[in-house]
């Protein structure tokens, strides 16, 4: 692939607080829930139960994002439950307040890194798809552990190894050669791949009772269109980069991503399987 023209070169992207939303816009929802959301609640019942998440606890949602994990963990904690959700980006929390309108849920701007909150505070912490993307995921697990009260425990979510999420990983690539500068962070979502490493960062916080499994989840779309529209319009580091190409490499990108995912056609339909890791331990 050669590289891009003068004047078809694309402009650099300056993403928001957490990568996934620009500052100042709106998240729409209802393209999140398409693009990352149809993944990511797959995953959610298995975070919780390592979480151990049960009735009337106080529940901490780290990058609670459009509160997929939180809404479930209202259902859990029931009438007598709270649960916080934290974000860093303030139109994710936007959006999760609208999703959530509910007594039980409480939002609050925050640095998961620096978390507002006094030691030994919550029954459980849950961070679903937000740890990898820290500037410092140790700093981020030891906070998961200074809020959580003494034998309760933390749970995460990451993302496994790109050749086992062809759903972002083909993208992320194909994108990378056009914006080369930015390579990095288009593949920040895989940076806590590797199983030792995520358990390492659970002992090194002071967690106990440490696992690491793999999930893998299916999801099918009926043609390359439905799961290409909501890149279109979706929040996340990979559609705005997607988004900050000149028309003509768009619509490059698009090809090479469909040239690309073919191999995961069956019968007019595109299966595409991911793999994440369920990281937990006890404080």
């Amino acid at each position: 692939m050669g590289k891009p023209d003068d004047d078809e070169a694309p402009a650099r992207v300056h993403f928001g607080p957490g990568f996934h939303a620009a500052v100042g816009r709106p998240v729409d929802r209802d393209a999140y829930d398409r693009y990352t959301g149809a993944w990511s609640r797959l995953f959610v019942p298995s975070l919780l139960v390592a979480a151990e998440v049960g009735a009337a606890q106080r529940i901490l949602d780290v990058a609670t994002g459009p509160g997929e994990a939180a809404l479930l963990a209202l259902e859990k904690v029931g009438p007598s439950g709270l649960v916080v959700g934290a974000d860093i980006s303030l139109p994710m929390l936007d959006a999760a307040r609208t999703r959530l309108a509910d007594a039980r849920f409480r939002a609050i701007v925050t640095d998961g890194q620096r978390l507002p909150f006094a030691d030994g505070q919550f029954d459980a912490v849950l961070c679903q798809l937000g740890l990898m993307f820290f500037p410092e995921p140790a700093l981020g697990m030891r906070e998961f552990r200074r809020v959580l009260r003494p034998h309760h425990r933390a749970a995460v979510c990451v993302i496994s190894a790109p050749e086992r999420v062809p759903t972002w990983s083909v993208l992320a690539d194909t994108l990378g050669r056009y914006l080369p500068d930015q390579w990095d962070v288009l593949h920040l979502m895989f940076s806590l791949a590797d199983a030792s490493r995520l358990e390492q960062l659970f002992a090194a916080a002071g967690f106990g009772e440490i696992s690491v499994t793999r999930e893998t989840r299916e999801h099918d779309f009926a043609t390359f269109d439905e799961y290409w529209a909501p890149i279109e319009v979706a929040p996340g580091s990979l559609p705005q980069a997607y988004r900050a190409l000149p028309i003509a490499l768009r619509q490059a990108v698009r090809e090479e991503v469909r040239r690309h995912l073919a191999q995961f056609e069956v019968n007019g339909t595109l299966v595409l399987t991911t793999e994440m890791l369920i990281g937990a331990g006890r404080a």
